[in-house]
């Protein structure tokens, strides 16, 4: 069994866990199931976590893990424990992954370093045109950035 990205409404801890996989994992084909990532987060933290266990906590049919559980997923994920239980920081951290992301792509990250140093009014066109281009491509509209 895979771990997918589930819907928002399977539970608050069930979709934050689903996404994290997805991030760290964003190829579905290549995706490990809830076993060999039970395997990596023993092997990253030390911490024990059975692949059925975790499969239960990503879907939604366990919900209270204890402070050492969300301390290992947080330390395993690369976010604070907060994440888990607090929305303005996980709200925080999804736009921190969010950019990561983003910068991972080599022509991405160049367009933002050519675009450093730019003129306000420049930053301004490149933003419209890249808001265009997206528009035409189909691709949802990005939130602003403050």
């Amino acid at each position: 069994m895979h771990p997918a990205e589930g819907p928002e409404d399977e539970g608050q801890l069930a979709g934050k866990i689903n996404h994290l996989i997805a991030v760290l994992h964003p190829d579905t084909r290549r995706r490990p199931g809830y076993t060999r990532l039970a395997e990596e987060i023993r092997e990253s933290t030390g911490a024990r976590l059975s692949g059925t266990y975790l499969w239960e906590l990503a879907t939604g049919r366990k919900r209270n893990p204890t402070v050492d559980q969300v301390t290992v997923l947080a330390s395993y994920f690369g976010v604070p424990a907060e994440y888990f239980l607090n929305e303005e920081v996980a709200d925080r951290v999804n736009a921190q992954i969010k950019l990561a992301s983003a910068l991972r792509n080599a022509k991405v990250r160049d367009i933002a370093l050519r675009a450093d140093g730019l003129a306000p009014q420049t930053l301004d066109s490149i933003l419209a045109i890249v808001t265009e281009a997206r528009k035409v491509q189909q691709l949802s509209p990005v939130e602003d950035v403050e």
